[in-house]
C-alpha cells in the first residue's frame, strides 16, 4: 500500500471573544486559504478532525485570555502550538489597516519564515495556572475592597467626618462607629460588603498558605523580609523555571522593570520602565520594594541601594528608588531560587568591610 506523505501545513489563529479567523497555507506557497469558526471546543475539535493530518500542522496564535486553554486543546490532536507574544507582535505588524484575516495572515507568514518573531511564549501548565488563578482572585478583590473603602471614606469625609487615619485592616470595624447616622442608609451596605470581602480574603490567604507548602521552593524565595507568601508564590507560579531566564536582566525585562532608551546617533538617553511584561508579578514587587524602603524595612543593602537612588533628589525620585529596589529585589528573587543560597541582607556592604579590613 502506497504511505501518503503530506506537507506541513502553517494555520493562523486570529481568536475574538465569539470567533476565530483562520488562515492557512504551506511553506512552499503563497497562496492560502481563510476561513472562519466559532469559538468553542467544538468547532476547533470538528476543523481539525477535517484536516488530513493534524501531526504535520504548525498553528500560530497571539497570546490572549483564550491562548492558555486553546493551545493545550489544538496540541492534544497532536498539532505543533505557537503561542506568540502579543505586545511584540503589535511593534512588527502595526498597521491602520489591521483586522482579523490580515493578522492571522501574518502569523502564518512569521510561523513559515523564521519563528523567533514571533517571540514565542510558553504557558505554564494547568495545575500552576489553577493555583495562579487563586491569588488572582484575590488580588480581585483587594483591589474592590480598596474601591469601596475610598468610595466610603470620601462620603464620610464630605459630610464632616475624617476616618483617613484609619486602615484598610480595621476600616470595616471602627468605621461603622463613627458613621454619621444621615449616612447610614447611604453607607451601611457598603461597609457589609467590605466586612464580608475582608472575610473571604482571609480564606483565600489559608489556601495560600497550604499552596506554599505545596512549593517548597517558595521558602528559599521568602528569605527577604518584604517578600510574602503571595509574592512568593505569584513569582513561582508565573516564573516557572529558574532556568528560564539566562540572566536577573532578562528576568526583569519579562516583567517590564527596565527602562526604555531613547537612542539614535550619539543621544542615548533611558526613559521611564517598558511596563511591557508581566503586570501581576511587578505590581508585587513594586509592593515589596515600597515595605523595604518604607519605616518596617531592615537596614540592608537593598534598602540602602534605594535611599542613595531617592536622595539625588527630583520629582520622581521616589518612584525611581522604588523602581530600581524592585527591580534588584527581582534579580534578588531569581538567584535564591535558581542558585539556592542563603540570604546576606547585608553581603555587599560585609564584602566592602573585609576589603578594607
Amino acid at each position: 500500500m502506497k504511505k501518503t506523505h503530506y506537507k506541513k501545513a502553517y494555520l493562523g489563529f486570529d481568536v475574538s471573544g465569539k470567533t476565530i479567523e483562520i488562515f492557512g497555507r504551506t511553506a512552499e506557497s503563497d497562496e492560502g486559504v481563510s476561513i472562519q469558526i466559532t469559538n468553542s471546543k467544538a468547532a476547533i475539535k470538528k476543523f481539525i478532525e477535517a484536516l488530513p493530518c493534524p501531526e504535520k500542522t504548525v498553528i500560530a496564535m497571539e497570546t490572549g485570555t483564550d491562548s492558555p486553554w486553546m493551545s493545550d486543546y489544538l496540541s492534544s490532536f497532536g498539532c505543533e502550538v505557537i503561542v506568540a507574544h502579543a505586545r511584540d507582535l503589535a511593534l512588527i505588524w502595526g498597521s491602520p489597516a489591521k483586522c482579523d484575516r490580515r493578522d492571522a495572515e501574518m502569523l502564518v507568514r512569521l510561523a513559515c519564515f523564521d519563528q523567533k518573531l514571533l517571540h514565542p511564549v510558553k504557558h505554564q501548565d494547568i495545575e500552576k495556572r489553577d493555583d495562579l488563578c487563586v491569588i488572582k482572585a484575590r488580588d480581585t478583590l483587594v483591589r474592590v475592597k480598596i474601591t469601596l473603602i475610598s468610595t466610603v471614606r470620601n462620603l464620610m469625609r464630605s459630610h464632616g467626618t475624617d476616618v483617613s487615619t484609619l486602615t484598610p485592616e480595621n476600616f470595616s470595624q471602627l468605621a461603622p462607629k463613627l458613621l454619621p447616622d444621615e449616612l447610614r442608609p447611604a453607607l451601611e451596605g457598603l461597609l457589609i460588603q467590605i466586612c464580608y470581602i475582608r472575610q473571604e480574603i482571609k480564606k483565600y490567604d489559608r489556601i495560600i498558605a497550604k499552596l506554599c507548602n505545596k512549593y517548597p521552593e517558595t521558602k528559599k524565595i521568602r528569605q527577604r523580609k518584604g517578600v510574602g507568601p503571595i509574592t512568593a508564590l505569584a513569582f513561582l507560579l508565573v516564573i516557572g523555571d529558574p532556568q528560564r531566564f539566562s540572566s536577573a536582566e532578562r528576568l526583569a525585562a519579562y516583567l517590564g522593570l527596565v527602562p526604555k532608551r531613547d537612542q539614535s546617533g550619539e543621544v542615548d538617553r533611558q526613559l521611564g520602565i517598558t511596563k511591557q511584561g508581566n503586570t501581576f508579578v511587578r505590581r508585587y514587587l513594586i509592593q515589596g520594594a515600597n515595605y523595604i524602603l518604607g519605616h518596617f524595612g531592615e537596614d540592608c543593602d537593598l534598602k540602602r541601594y534605594g535611599e542613595r537612588i531617592a536622595a539625588r533628589g527630583g520629582k520622581i525620585a521616589k518612584k525611581k528608588a522604588t523602581v530600581a529596589v524592585a527591580r534588584k529585589l527581582s534579580g534578588l528573587i531569581y538567584m535564591l531560587w535558581k542558585n539556592d543560597v542563603v540570604y546576606d541582607p547585608n553581603y555587599k556592604q560585609n564584602q566592602r568591610q573585609a576589603k578594607t579590613a
